[in-house]
């Protein structure tokens, strides 16, 4: 395989950069352009829903690396213009105001999209919480509220739950889990969770769907549940997952189902690949399709793909990993935790909130929970990667 002379990488986030920097690292000096459909040069995601909306960070501080660090990459910075179509066979990319980009080699970032609810775009005061201007917006609203209500029980919906109650606002969190965060965490760990919440004055509304949102005068005044109750708000952030941003990949192609199909090597066709929330690759340790939506496998997934453009050739098989901070709580987990497995706790104490459990699934150590116990966890994690980090031939 000849080695690429030009680069396009769509997607300026977290997986784009970390494409790109990875790529002069290893000696790269072709030509490299990044597209974002957004205004902003690369930032960081996670602070959005934590330092970014309790105003302890001003919003530029969420980017990811100074201007005169981007400069240095010699990169061509394309923003505010999203892709609107690819042409795999020619490698070349549509954009909305109509730029044509061809590349020898093209990487997609594109990440995911906010999932809404039903008439959520026509009412005043429902938000989600996916780019930094969608936080700065909902930090506004904050500012001026008391009661938020927040649809969705997982990550994102915890932190930002977490946030309003740092702020002072009366929260309700609401989801069809029977506990926060169930299918990261499982339920006993969950349910930890869930007290923690409830502990810190978050009002729990689980185990029930929303039905809709109730509004006067064209501004939400309240979430109405499945059950008929309805849940009384001045402010309401929909946090109900994201949806892989394929849709200008439309005719190109490409397999997308659940995000851009690509084989183990995250390569979805001859020199296109995916990197981050929108790729969907085959993960040879769980000899399963697999696509992560969170900042750790953002960056190691384009550090990977950078290899194999330059010739590695090589699978990618990461532990998966994510963390989630929450009150003066840090919670990770490496690896999975399957349903039905069974929690052991290995280090720490429950009830001081301070221990490392491990998930066993048919006696086999899959996913590894630490809170408050980084060091630890860390340490615990070399049992899951024996089973999910396979020989990389």
């Amino acid at each position: 395989m000849s080695l690429p002379a030009s680069v396009l990488v769509v997607g300026a986030s977290a997986g784009g950069l970390s494409t790109t920097e990875a790529l002069r690292r290893k000696g790269f000096d072709g030509r490299i352009t990044l597209l974002g459909g957004e205004r902003h040069l690369p930032y960081d995601r996670p602070p959005l829903s934590k330092q970014v909306l309790s105003g302890a960070w001003e919003p530029d501080r969420a980017q990811l690396r100074p201007e005169p660090v981007l400069q240095a990459l010699d990169a061509e910075f394309v923003l505010g213009d999203p892709a609107a179509g690819l042409d795999a066979a020619s490698r070349t990319v549509r954009t909305a105001s109509g730029r044509l980009l061809e590349a020898d080699a093209i990487v997609i970032a594109t990440g995911v999209r906010a999932r809404t609810l039903p008439g959520q775009g026509e009412l005043a005061g429902v938000h989600t919480v996916r780019t930094l201007d969608d936080a700065v917006a909902l930090r506004a609203e904050l500012a001026a509220s008391r009661r938020l209500v927040v649809v969705g029980d997982g990550v994102l919906g915890a932190e930002v739950a977490a946030t309003g109650r740092g702020l002072g606002l009366d929260v309700t969190l609401a989801g069809p889990q029977s506990v926060p965060m169930e299918s990261q965490f499982g339920p006993w760990a969950g349910g930890l969770l869930g007290e923690f919440h409830a502990e810190h004055g978050v009002g729990l509304r689980l185990g029930t769907g929303v039905s809709g949102l109730v509004a006067e005068s064209g501004r939400v005044s309240g979430v109405r549940l499945e059950t008929g109750q309805e849940l009384p708000a001045d402010v309401v952030v929909v946090a109900i997952g994201g949806v892989p941003a394929t849709d200008w990949l439309a005719g190109s192609g490409l397999t997308c189902e659940n995000g851009v199909v690509c084989d183990d090597r995250c390569r979805a066709a001859d020199g296109i690949w995916a990197v981050g929330d929108v790729a969907r690759w085959h993960h040879r340790g769980l000899d399963a399709p697999l696509r992560l939506e969170n900042r750790t496998n953002a960056t190691q997934q384009g550090l990977a793909v950078a290899s194999n453009i330059l010739g590695a050739d090589a699978p990618y098989s990461p532990v998966p990993y994510f963390w989630t901070d929450q009150y003066d709580a840090k919670v990770m987990v490496h690896g999975v935790v399957p349903a039905g497995a069974e929690a052991e706790v290995v280090d720490g104490d429950v009830a001081s909130r301070r221990f490392v459990a491990l998930f066993r699934s048919h006696g086999v150590a899959r996913g590894v929970l630490g809170w408050n116990m980084p060091k630890q966890t860390r340490l615990h994690r070399r049992e899951v990667a024996d089973v999910l980090t396979p020989a990389t031939v």
